[in-house]
């Protein structure tokens, strides 16, 4: 491991986990779970803590509300143990995406690449 990269482990919290997160998982960790994503969960030996490490971006949005509710204790086992019933309505859990060329863009705005026609008013123009 280079120095930047050990540098990096050390204090960048959004590249990854820590050097420090790492030694904890290590110490204290138990695996207790993985989602689509390639997200890992873990819990403390004494199970009063709940922690993921994030395969990738830390962003807090790709963790499923399955997992999230186990995270902060709504739900006693963890969602690989007792999935949680869906309805056959619900869509498939989805990161937020603002930010991103994947966000939403309605009809008439800049970011779409086609332009829209619009009939429901007429510009302005000074006489």
């Amino acid at each position: 491991m280079s120095i930047g990269n050990f540098l990096k482990r050390v204090f960048i919290w959004w590249n990854g986990q820590t050097l420090g997160t790492q030694l904890f998982t290590w110490r204290n960790g138990v695996k207790v779970g993985e989602d689509e994503q390639g997200n890992i969960f873990y819990r403390s030996r004494d199970g009063k803590r709940r922690w993921v490490i994030y395969n990738g971006e830390v962003e807090a949005s790709r963790i499923s509300p399955d997992w999230h509710g186990w995270l902060h204790h709504t739900f006693a086992e963890p969602p690989s143990d007792k999935p949680l019933p869906h309805k056959d309505w619900e869509k498939p859990h989805q990161e937020n995406l603002t930010g991103t060329p994947l966000a939403y863009a309605p009809a008439g705005s800049i970011r779409r690449p086609e332009p829209v026609e619009r009939r429901d008013y007429e510009a302005w123009s000074p006489e």
